[in-house]
């Protein structure tokens, strides 16, 4: 019989699997041919579910980006423009830069 070559399931998938585990519902052996995954491997999972379990609510929640205001960017752009159109002139005026660019 031919092996399986190696799979690497996503964090959500076996958390997924594990939580099923946790419930109790359906056995390990329904699990596994459901989910198609060794029996071993979902008492893996369930035992780290189990054991990190209270690390979720230790963390403190991400805090979000502030918001970006788009048109302060876009009058900053624009300015920057400006200063760079105004220098290049001046620098090509004073022969400082050529004037081919």
């Amino acid at each position: 019989m031919a092996r399986r070559p190696r799979r690497n399931h996503s964090p959500e998938f076996k958390a997924k699997v594990a939580l099923e585990a946790a419930k109790g519902e359906q056995t390990l052996a329904e699990l596994a041919k459901r989910f198609d995954v060794h029996p071993n491997q979902i008492t893996a999972w369930k035992v780290q579910l189990v054991e990190r379990m209270g690390e979720v609510f230790d963390k403190p929640a991400k805090e979000a980006a502030p918001p970006v205001d788009v048109k302060s960017l876009h009058a900053k752009i624009g300015e920057l423009t400006l200063a760079n159109d105004f220098l290049e002139g001046a620098l090509t005026k004073a022969g400082l830069l050529s004037a081919k660019r």
